[in-house]
């Protein structure tokens, strides 16, 4: 691999993990609190499909992640709400949104665009919304560090922790166990679906399935990286490479191409059924 490709790559690599990297941060929320993120991918399909509407009617960055992050948190407000309101079992609840947000926004874009497939911005906001791709990955790094601040420098990362233990620790703290489990999933899911941003700005369209798996990716990272912040950062990084390398072998002559582009959803499965297999830590 030549030097500027290599870091043709590795910035690749970069651009793909801080998406994966801000879905894990926020769904780590929903893992101190004793609560499970499934929805992340359906959060993310959803922010992705609301930024592409709000950008089209209002070219504004801002506005797009806003609608993005709203779509996201409604999403993950109502798992949590379904789960501890109505004691559902939060993977199925959350397996139920992610199979229930591309029929909705499906719905959506055949009302607002005629058409259930790909939804593409007209040249001028193409052109505009993909001039904002280091825009908005500054803006994930700088969410990312605001998240890991929130966990580990705040108060508010020992209230979730706390409600993640047993019903008696946070009734002793005073806490309100289900409400943190379900701004918890709110704060997931806003996340989510801000991260959802970067996918339909980044080729200025919505393409129906375009999160590709990456809301499951940040789901594992979270277990492989410890249920740590740091480790789901690092987690996150790698599969970013491996997405980059997932690209890099279409166009490679000594990469198989028909193996790499499943790596990181083979690799994704495999370390998600070996963490559920790990003994939790003292």
């Amino acid at each position: 691999m030549s030097g500027p490709l290599l870091i043709s790559t590795l910035l690749e690599a970069l651009a793909s993990a801080l998406p994966i990297a801000l879905a894990a941060m926020g769904g780590l929320l929903t893992e101190f609190a004793g609560s499970l993120s499934v929805a992340l991918e359906g959060s993310m399909l959803g922010g992705a499909f609301a930024a592409l509407v709000a950008f089209s009617a209002f070219a504004s960055l801002p506005l797009a992640m806003l609608a993005a992050a709203l779509v996201g948190a409604s999403i993950g407000l109502l798992v949590g709400l379904v789960s501890t309101r109505l004691r559902a079992d939060v993977f199925v609840a959350g397996l139920a949104a992610n199979l229930l947000v591309p029929a909705l926004v499906a719905l959506a874009s055949e009302r607002g665009f005629s058409t259930k497939g790909v939804v593409v911005l007209e040249p001028a906001e193409a052109s505009l919304a993909q001039g904002k791709g280091m825009e908005i990955l500054v803006i994930f790094a700088l969410l990312i560090f605001g998240l890991w601040l929130l966990v580990d420098r705040t108060v508010l990362g020992p209230r979730f922790r706390a409600a993640g233990e047993k019903d008696e620790a946070a009734r002793a703290a005073g806490l309100d166990r289900d409400g943190l489990r379900v701004a918890a999933h709110a704060v997931a899911g806003a996340a989510a679906g801000l991260a959802g941003v970067s996918l339909s700005m980044a080729i200025g369209a919505f393409v129906p399935g375009m999160s590709a798996g990456r809301g499951w990716m940040a789901l594992v990272a979270i277990y492989l990286g410890a249920r740590m912040p740091s480790g789901a950062l690092a987690a996150s990084l790698a599969f970013g490479i491996l997405l980059a390398l997932a690209n890099f072998a279409q166009t490679s002559r000594w990469l198989p191409p028909e193996l790499l582009p499943s790596l990181p959803y083979l690799v994704t499965g495999i370390v998600y059924i070996l963490s559920r297999g790990r003994k939790p830590r003292p």
